[in-house]
């Protein structure tokens, strides 16, 4: 009997050729924005990644992109304190959101940063869905169950995003993927699949460029 949220099976050729034809195309830094008057117009299909501090977002849209350096990553969390924007042909938003939970700046400015993220998750209606990446290593955490929580009062459509599961032995990791099955049982707008993926290996990146290929 298949698990509920079951990891997200390999796109078939013609899914994984859109993805490889999306993402070959080319992706640029549009701006960072600091609040919502600063939102680029929503006239286009947006999807956002979210995630703690440090669970590997920057590297994750490097690798998805094929670009090394199009998303800023760092060792020191909370770095990306801004909502960043990027082009992916005149189709798409990708959208790289500032981690949440803990970060090493200053308690005003992590609470600023964290303002803007609900208003954007909440008023943003050209999003059509949220990627929350959650590290292999550590599973779901109280700073992902309220962002899920936040989603869920958004009718926004989230996906979980497992990063680093080169790290972890099949044992350990199918442990840590029952308790995030657990949870996201509790979440309405949970999308019924997990996407499984290392940046580093390059596992699942195929996979979720044809998700997000596949999304209008």
């Amino acid at each position: 009997m298949q698990p509920a949220f079951p990891e997200t099976p390999p796109p078939d050729a013609d899914a994984r050729e859109a993805g490889r034809l999306l993402f070959a195309q080319t992706t640029e830094f549009l701006k960072g924005v600091v609040a919502m008057d600063g939102l680029p117009p929503a006239d286009r299909v947006e999807v956002c990644f979210a995630g703690r501090s440090n669970v590997g977002k920057s590297t994750l849209i490097n690798a998805l992109t094929g670009r090394k350096a199009l998303a800023r990553a760092s060792n020191t969390p909370g770095r990306t304190q801004e909502i960043n924007f990027f082009t992916l042909t005149d189709a798409f938003y990708l959208v790289d959101l500032p981690g949440y939970g803990f970060a090493n700046a200053p308690v005003p400015v992590v609470e600023k940063w964290q303002r803007l993220l609900r208003a954007y998750l909440t008023g943003r209606p050209t999003l059509r869905r949220a990627f929350v990446l959650v590290d292999a290593r550590h599973g779901v955490k109280p700073p992902d169950q309220e962002i899920m929580a936040m989603l869920d009062k958004a009718a926004v459509t989230f996906q979980v995003v497992m990063t680093k599961t080169d790290k972890m032995k099949v044992a350990e990791l199918e442990k840590v993927m029952a308790g995030v099955r657990a949870d996201l049982a509790r979440h309405p707008a949970a999308f019924p699949e997990i996407v499984l993926t290392s940046s580093e290996k390059g596992v699942g990146i195929e996979t979720l460029r044809a998700i997000i290929a596949g999304i209008e």
